[in-house]
């Protein structure tokens, strides 16, 4: 069993079955925290991360419907297994409509405890799978990410540039059916867009100059397993057309060819601009939005998950630190003080090149903030947690208007300094920034047009 493997949290007040479900945990290796009744475990859920909560249902003062309500509201993603004895089924049905995931009948063998577990508890999403999720925000993020991952519905990520997207799309790769298959990613930004076709649908032998012989796309490399349309939105709107097409006909077919290839796979987009906002100025197709907003997920930025921000610098300076000479590198107190009070418009991307800097520059072990190079600018009111959502839920009224106005001048503010800082020079500007050229091409434009920059 892996050492980050995330605890059960059992919520029974009966202290005799309290210890028999702790026992059966025990047995079977799996790690817990038993508590006896609402609060206890609304506390405990409070301070750390569960994969699912098994409660009573007959407690006091608080029952376990009245528990499973606040856990809904406070965590909706969280599994909650109730248990209840022959007699309270009305209960249970009631629980179901609230919100529990399925309920177990008293008595009941230990196999039918853990298969219940086995079967709705959430992943790990420690530092063992490659992801940190510490924050709140974070854990329902990844919460969300494992629902959907059970099913092949196409999933739409959208969140500002450097947010982790393409870490929530390989960790839906990997937990759904498909996790043996390929996963394929290509980022529509980073191509040209005159081999944008041929890289994404495949060619022919003698479909252009220079197709020497037959190439599969990156279509067909992802048959039976997970294509990543990175930055769909960078994508010219002739290509969106043909996009369009394979994605309602499940089918491909190459460049120069003439029989089309039956696809079957699972398609995850993504995007770091408005969409609803690019279809409105008509630079993408509103069918195909549509085609690919089957499961709209919003990412939280950086500075809104704030809880993972020194775990993650850490989980930076162990993948980095032995190649840069520093292998029993650490952060100081004051470092990760700055580091949490940091904006991060460049999200988890500008953290790892912060880190990497740091690493280099630091002479000894202790990475102090002297080496973070950071601005000396401390997170607005407007970096608060946000609840994560899909991302066609919107939200938030006036005061959430008001909120990404702030957050869109500070990014805007960033962008030009770092412009300026580097004498204008938009390769050294994307480097600091950890943005895709085509990306600052986009917003040096939209700033253009708002008045904010002039070449």
């Amino acid at each position: 069993m892996s050492e980050h493997m995330l605890p059960i949290l059992v919520v029974e007040d009966d202290p005799s079955l309290r210890e028999a479900i702790g026992d059966t945990l025990e047995l079977a290796g799996r790690p817990f925290v038993a508590v006896e009744g609402g609060e206890q475990a609304l506390a405990a859920l409070a301070e750390r991360a569960f994969s699912i909560v098994v409660s009573d249902v007959r407690m006091m003062p608080m029952d376990g419907i009245t528990l499973l309500k606040e856990i809904r509201s406070r965590l909706p993603h969280l599994p909650v297994v109730l248990m209840t004895a022959y007699a309270e089924v009305d209960k249970a049905v009631d629980a179901m409509r609230s919100g529990a995931c399925d309920f177990l009948l008293k008595p009941f063998e230990p196999k039918a405890l853990l298969a219940h577990i086995n079967k709705y508890e959430l992943p790990d999403t420690g530092e063992s799978a490659g992801v940190v999720a510490i924050d709140p925000a974070s854990r329902e993020l990844f919460a969300m990410a494992q629902r959907v991952a059970q099913t092949d519905a196409t999933v739409l990520l959208t969140g500002e540039s450097g947010v982790g997207k393409e870490v929530v799309a390989r960790f839906i790769h990997r937990n759904s059916g498909r996790k043996n298959a390929p996963f394929v990613a290509i980022n529509c930004a980073a191509i040209p867009d005159s081999l944008l076709e041929a890289t994404l649908f495949g060619y022919e032998k003698g479909a252009f100059t220079g197709a020497q012989t037959a190439q599969a796309g990156k279509f067909e490399q992802a048959q039976d397993g997970t294509l990543l349309l990175d930055e769909v939105t960078e994508m010219p709107m002739g290509l969106q057309a043909k996009l369009l097409r394979v994605l309602q006909e499940r089918e491909v077919e190459r460049v120069g060819g003439k029989k089309p290839v039956p696809l079957n796979i699972r398609i995850i987009a993504t995007s770091n601009r408005d969409m609803a906002e690019a279809v409105a100025k008509g630079v993408f197709r509103e069918d195909l939005y549509y085609r690919l907003n089957v499961f709209p997920v919003g990412i939280p930025a950086l500075r809104q998950r704030r809880e993972d921000i020194v775990p993650m610098a850490r989980n930076f300076i162990a993948e980095q630190g032995a190649r840069l000479g520093h292998a029993n590198a650490v952060l100081s107190a004051a470092a990760e003080e700055a580091l949490r009070n940091h904006v991060w418009p460049g999200n988890v991307r500008e953290l790892e090149n912060v880190i990497q800097r740091a690493l280099i520059l630091s002479p000894g072990n202790t990475i102090g903030p002297e080496h973070l190079h950071l601005q000396a600018r401390v997170a607005p009111e407007t970096a608060s947690a946000a609840p994560v959502v899909p991302a066609a839920a919107g939200g938030g009224g006036a005061e959430g208007d008001k909120r990404l106005d702030n957050m869109k001048d500070l990014e805007r503010d960033h962008i030009l300094r770092t412009l300026a800082e580097v004498g204008g020079s938009r390769k050294q500007a994307i480097e600091r920034l950890g943005i895709s050229e085509r990306t600052l091409r986009y917003k040096l434009q939209q700033y253009r047009d708002e008045g904010f920059f002039k070449d």
